[in-house]
């Protein structure tokens, strides 16, 4: 790019990363465009994963108790025009950031969704690329990283409350006053140490943490919450014809996700309520007056 570039601050919410956080950092020191500042919030990480953060940048800091807390205390200490929101355990491709950049300065789109891709080996990790391959294009599921800092103080950044669909929540709101766009490089998810075990932990706990996210965006759960029968799974019906082993695992794997997703709701609002909501988003006209 030409001109007066704009800064970019990257945000990085840490956790015992010291596995994957080095790939990370290497990749965005990689990226085509430079003109980039780094910014690290642990979260009382046990391991290396602050020594490995230093050696990259300054700008560490530490910060709980969940991953929004995290990323408000990032966009806090920022600098740059636009701040991009990434995980510890991803990996760049090498013109992302410039893609952004040029979309949102050429353009003024101010909300940007990068594609993601699962990397890894196993049972597992051939079900998440499957499952994120049919998300590609599908705005009710994928999510934006990339966002101006004017577009992110004006929604008041993340939803402290809320662990887990916190990236919804600000996607959602920020889709009311901004528009977005999409770039065509990828962000590379390393999902190799995910097994099925803690994939369901994951599911359990981020359920029962969603609990107040269903009560914020009960709309929503049509699309979302609904794991095993989202609408993109028939419109991708010809994938599990080409890959039947595939999609018959995918679809194994999503049952158990759903009955252990539904266990952590269960277990954050009851029985009575988790019955309530469900009746509610079969029927989403269940007790509503005419006049």
């Amino acid at each position: 790019m030409k001109g007066n570039n704009p800064l970019i601050s990257v945000i990085i919410t840490t956790k015992n990363s010291s596995v994957t956080l080095s790939t990370l950092l290497k990749s965005i020191q990689k990226q085509s465009y430079k003109k980039i500042e780094i910014i690290v919030v642990d979260n009382n990480s046990s391991d290396k994963t602050v020594e490995i953060a230093k050696k990259f940048t300054k700008k560490v800091f530490n910060k709980g108790p969940e991953r929004s807390a995290q990323r408000n205390l990032g966009a806090l200490k920022s600098k740059g025009k636009y701040l991009l929101f990434l995980d510890s355990d991803m990996e760049l491709g090498k013109k992302v950031i410039e893609e952004c950049v040029e979309l949102s300065e050429k353009k003024g789109i101010e909300v940007i969704i990068i594609p993601e891709k699962t990397v890894g080996r196993g049972f597992i990790q051939t079900i998440r690329r499957f499952e994120r391959e049919m998300y590609e294009g599908d705005s009710s599921i994928e999510l934006a990283r990339f966002y101006s800092k004017r577009v992110f103080v004006k929604a008041r950044g993340f939803d402290e409350n809320l662990t887990g669909p916190e990236d919804y929540d600000l996607f959602y709101r920020v889709m009311k006053v901004a528009k977005a766009g999409r770039v065509k490089s990828y962000i590379y998810h390393h999902e190799e140490d995910l097994t099925l075990i803690k994939l369901l932990q994951k599911k359990f706990y981020y359920a029962k943490r969603g609990a107040l996210y269903a009560e914020k965006h009960p709309e929503l759960i049509r699309t979302q919450g609904l794991i095993l029968f989202r609408k993109v799974y028939f419109k991708n019906w010809k994938k599990f014809v080409r890959r039947p082993v595939t999609g018959i695992s995918f679809i194994f794997v999503r049952i158990l996700e759903t009955i252990w997703a539904v266990a952590g709701y269960i277990s954050a609002v009851g029985i009575v309520n988790f019955l309530k909501k469900l009746i509610v988003v079969i029927f989403p006209n269940t007790g509503k007056t005419h006049d």
